[in-house]
């Protein structure tokens, strides 16, 4: 579970879409929208090397 108390930078193993501070800083480290990202995870779950095989980065 994420600590919601820390902002800084997030758990490089899974993306959390109800945290803005990581929904920004996966959008930007992935050069992908808010929407590709929603997408993506709904194809293949939280996980950030997941989600970027699947983008393929």
């Amino acid at each position: 579970m994420d600590n919601t108390k820390k902002t800084g930078t997030p758990d490089s193993k899974t993306i959390n879409l109800n945290e803005d501070y990581e929904v920004a800083y996966w959008t930007k480290a992935l050069g992908i929208s808010k929407d590709e990202l929603q997408s993506a995870i709904a194809k293949v779950g939280k996980s950030a090397e997941a989600v970027r095989q699947y983008l393929n980065k």
